[in-house]
């Protein structure tokens, strides 16, 4: 039952029945909404200030994880740049030596596979510190190791061309020289037979009758024959490939023709003593990626270690050239 309240009526001297209007009601009630709602808020507030939520302990537990999980991945990359490291050695200092073969340069290995696609897939995951840095590292692996297959399939061609590679080195020298006697003037500065004054002189000079038989030194393609004006008289230049090239100058004729393919020992023309050339003679030059090199060394076919040793001290003789 619902109780019913009086109030002393001081201008009546009576008691009256107390009614409470509808807007001190509506207020009352307000008030208490709004005090529980504030209280509620600070109550909330506290618990979440000092105790998680369910939420943000396994947001906080997945957190921990993926940092133990990223530091275990970066060790690994870490490992696998130092593995990529040592392979991209071996690559240029073991295995393309073998072949003689140029080194890769680092810029190549990721300029070269740049433009390609496959890690743009990787490249879409999330910006955050940690992912960024990952992707960073993985992107730079992926383009090491996708050169680096490219590299060793170039290895594989090599390892299958071994074979003519080595004929395509020079090995012999141009004329018969069984006495080894014929070598006159040899590589570096010598004294210039016309003008009489030191000059460096690209290669060896061989002495012999005019006619001697000139040999190829290796296998490849004649890309001179005959006289130039360039002071070489008539002369034939081979390229071997591999960065090889011979030439072979001031013969009294040519017997090879431009564009013929030649073999290591086929004759290609004769002694003489055309252009600049003061007797007959063959002078003879390796050039070695563009590069004169002293021809001394590429005498390894027909040269036993004894007779090798007596025309490097031929060579190194500090004479006058023939030419």
């Amino acid at each position: 039952m619902k109780k019913i309240k009086y109030f002393y009526n001081t201008h009546t001297l009576r008691y009256d029945k107390l009614e409470t209007p509808l807007r001190v009601k509506l207020l009352r009630v307000l008030g208490f909404i709004a005090a529980s709602i504030v209280t509620a808020f600070i109550i909330v507030a506290i618990a979440f200030r000092y105790i998680d939520s369910p939420k943000e302990k396994l947001l906080r537990q997945q957190n921990d994880d993926l940092k133990d999980n990223y530091a275990l991945l970066a060790e690994r990359t870490k490992q696998l740049e130092l593995q990529m490291d040592e392979l991209e050695n071996r690559d240029n200092n073991v295995y393309r030596s073998i072949f003689e073969a140029q080194p890769v340069p680092d810029s190549a290995r990721v300029k070269d596979v740049e433009t390609k696609k496959e890690v743009k897939l990787v490249q879409s995951m999330g910006e955050t510190d940690l992912v960024k840095s990952m992707t960073d590292q993985l992107n730079n692996l992926s383009l090491r190791l996708a050169y680096q297959a490219k590299s060793y399939i170039d290895i594989e061609g090599m390892v299958k061309n071994k074979e003519k590679l080595l004929l395509s080195i020079p090995a012999i020298q141009p004329v018969s020289n069984k006495d080894l006697t014929r070598i006159a003037s040899g590589f570096g500065n010598r004294i210039d037979p016309v003008y009489k004054v030191p000059k460096f002189h690209a290669g060896l000079d061989f002495t012999a009758p005019q006619g001697t038989p000139i040999y190829a030194t290796a296998d490849g393609v004649v890309t001179v024959s005959g006289n130039t004006n360039n002071g070489y008289g008539n002369h034939v230049k081979i390229d071997h490939g591999y960065g090889y090239e011979t030439l072979y100058g001031h013969m009294v004729r040519t017997k090879a023709r431009q564009g013929q393919s030649v073999k290591r020992g086929e004759v290609i023309g004769y002694v003489g003593s055309t252009g600049k050339s003061t007797g007959p003679h063959c002078h003879y030059e390796v050039h070695r990626n563009g590069a004169p090199v002293d021809p001394i060394y590429y005498f390894y076919n027909d040269l036993t270690p004894a007779q090798f040793d007596r025309i490097l001290k031929l060579a190194a003789s500090n004479n006058q050239s023939f030419d």
